[in-house]
This record gives C-alpha cells, sequence and structure tokens, in this order.
C-alpha cells in the first residue's frame, strides 16, 4: 500500500501517517526530514534540491510507503504512485491552536522538533493561511486527475474513521 497525506502545518498528517504505519506496518516518511536540512546550524535551511529529490525517489522505490508534507509542486510522482491520498482540510481553530500548543510545548522541552523563535511560529501562522487560502485550491486543481483515490478529511472524526477501518 502507498499512501499520501498533504494538509497544512497543524491539520493532523503526522498523527494520521503514525497510526497508519503501525495498523499496516508501512514506513512513514515526513516530507521536512527530506525538504529541510536538519543537520544545519540555523532554522530554515532548505536541502540542497538535487539532494531532497534523490531522497524523494528512495522513499518511492519501496513497495510500501506513507509519505506526508505540505508540499505538492516537487511530489507529484507520489500522487501517481499512491493507492490513496488523504487531503486534511481542517478547520482553521484546530491546526492554528495546534500548532501553537506545538511550539509552547517544544520550547519548554515537552516534545521534541525543531527550534523555533516567536517569529518563526508566526510566520508558520500567516503561511499556514496563505496554504488554506490558496494553495489548497491549486493542491485540489493537482489532485482533480487522481480524483478516484482522493479522500478529504474535514475533522477528527474522519481521521478517527480512517484509523478504526
Amino acid at each position: 500500500m502507498k499512501i499520501h497525506i498533504i494538509g497544512c502545518s497543524g491539520s493532523g498528517k503526522t498523527y494520521l501517517a503514525t497510526a497508519l504505519s503501525k495498523k499496516y506496518n508501512i514506513p512513514h516518511f515526513d516530507l521536512d526530514d527530506i525538504q529541510w536540512d536538519n543537520n544545519a546550524q540555523g532554522y530554515g535551511v532548505k536541502m540542497p534540491v538535487e539532494k531532497r529529490n534523490a531522497l524523494l525517489q528512495e522513499i518511492l522505490a519501496n513497495d510500501e510507503w506513507i509519505i506526508e508534507g505540505v508540499y505538492y509542486a516537487w511530489v507529484q510522482q507520489s500522487f501517481e504512485e499512491a493507492d490513496k491520498i488523504y487531503v486534511l482540510d481542517m478547520p482553521k481553530y484546530l491546526y492554528i491552536s495546534r500548532i501553537i500548543i506545538r511550539s509552547i510545548k517544544r520550547k519548554l522541552g515537552i516534545q521534541k522538533g525543531k527550534k523555533e523563535t516567536l517569529k518563526s511560529v508566526y510566520n508558520l501562522l500567516r503561511w499556514t493561511e496563505t496554504f488554506q487560502n490558496n494553495n489548497l485550491k491549486e493542491i485540489k486543481s493537482i489532485l482533480d486527475k487522481h480524483n478516484s483515490k482522493v479522500i478529504w478529511i474535514t475533522n477528527k472524526k474522519d481521521i478517527q474513521k480512517i484509523i478504526e477501518e
């Protein structure tokens, strides 16, 4: 099985991917890990495009995978190869509160993650608004040709149903 999960920050992509990975015993890959250079000294350093694309090809070469992330322009092949594509289009209050709570937990050392600043969290919230208002329309257009395998998720109950199926 090959599953692609896409949605804005705080929409529940990692939660769903982790749950499905455990349920089906399929490896889960976070596209942030190949988009961003996690070994860089600062926050927000991108991976060189050639290396990013090579890492994506390594993932796609597997017989089974779950890929999750916000990216769509450079992952067209994963949409083609996926058996299911979940699009998380959650309510605004939900993803905003999750982003803020996650950043607080990271700041307090309760949750592992990238070292965010107040400015980077603010920028993420602004970017998420753009993603929801503009990018999601473009994603819908791109995914129209894959309509038979696209499942739109708009609330937490839908996520639970998918996990429990």
